[in-house]
């Protein structure tokens, strides 16, 4: 594959708009179509001098020549139009959960792998320097025994938010505070830990009974199949703004803290004969004006999908830990 690659993005939302952005501006891709239900006129994609479809069908059916179909859509659309996209011969980037079932993510692995297909996972917070760095700290031993890893994640998501008009919310095309908010947070401790068992967990709802179908709160312990063992306290709850996201381990040579809302301040690093280097800084979070959301990551995203489909690289971010993801979120949610 010496040509540019070829793109199209099934929604136009805040994160689909991203993806359409990052494909403009790397020079090895080109977006060939943009796909939502909504008016052209409404999305704010002018700018963006491409065909535009009402519908993933109807795009298949125009014959458009693509080799990447990027899925932004509301959650409980991911696993079909994925679906749809490798059925049609197509690589696939699906945005976070992959799907809101194991059962569909394996489904959709399944075909992947009848179709000779990539499925890339959108998992962009592995990207962010603390993520990666850490990552080299629990792999090269440094850290020694994993004892505990704590994971807090309290952010504020109100009415500004949760609109009515919005899939935010409604339980068959959200899924649940993990799956839309948290899914990112999970999906690293699963990357640095590995699978979870022994689950204990409980829910509530404080604030958000009118705005969503779910609870907004929960606590949820754990132990690692590795050894040790882990918490996840979360809430959408909190009044006005973020509040933190943040992880601490602590382990046989020391204790290390990452913070700041997304996870991208190394706040403690206490560990026996070791030096703490100066990390790259991390890209600000995507800004939606009233509410944040994760760390801007998505350039790196594409970048992958053009390196492996060049043979250039592995992928980062496979499709086997976005079904783990939604396997370990399915599991703590049985505790309802």
């Amino acid at each position: 594959m010496s040509e540019k690659i070829k793109f199209a993005v099934v929604g136009c939302g805040h994160i689909g708009k991203r993806h359409a952005e990052m494909i403009s501006r790397n020079e090895e891709c080109e977006l060939v179509g943009l796909i939502d239900i909504k008016d052209k006129s409404v999305l704010g994609i002018e700018n963006y001098k491409v065909p535009f479809f009402a519908s993933l069908d109807e795009f298949l059916a125009s014959g458009i020549e693509v080799d990447v179909i990027n899925i932004a859509s509301p959650n409980g659309f991911h696993f079909e139009q994925s679906y749809k996209v490798i059925d049609s011969g197509k690589h696939v980037v699906v945005e976070k959960p992959m799907a809101l079932k194991k059962q569909h993510a394996e489904k959709l692995i399944f075909q992947a792998l009848h179709k000779h297909k990539q499925v890339f996972a959108v998992m962009q917070n592995r990207y962010s320097p603390p993520s990666a760095w850490v990552k080299e700290m629990v792999e090269s031993g440094k850290l020694g025994k994993i004892y505990m890893v704590q994971l807090n994640c309290y952010w504020n998501r109100d009415d500004r938010y949760y609109k009515p008009e919005s899939w935010h919310g409604k339980k068959e095309l959200d899924g649940g505070t993990l799956f839309t908010q948290f899914s990112h947070f999970i999906d690293i401790m699963y990357w640095l830990f590995g699978d979870i068992t022994n689950i204990q967990a409980k829910f509530a709802d404080f604030n958000h009974e009118t705005l969503t179908d779910f609870e907004d709160s929960g606590f949820v312990s754990f132990d690692f199949v590795d050894g040790g063992m882990g918490s996840l306290n979360y809430s959408t709850s909190v009044w006005n703004q973020n509040l933190e996201s943040s992880m601490t381990i602590i382990a046989e040579h020391g204790a290390v803290k990452i913070g700041g809302q997304y996870m991208d301040k190394v706040e403690v690093c206490n560990i026996k004969d070791y030096v703490m280097p100066e990390l790259a800084p991390t890209n600000p979070g995507n800004d939606y004006g009233a509410y944040k959301g994760s760390a801007a990551n998505h350039h790196f995203i594409i970048e992958n999908v053009v390196d492996v489909l060049k043979g250039r690289n592995t992928i980062t971010t496979n499709a086997l830990e976005g079904l783990k993801v939604v396997d370990i979120i399915e599991r703590i949610y049985a505790y309802k």
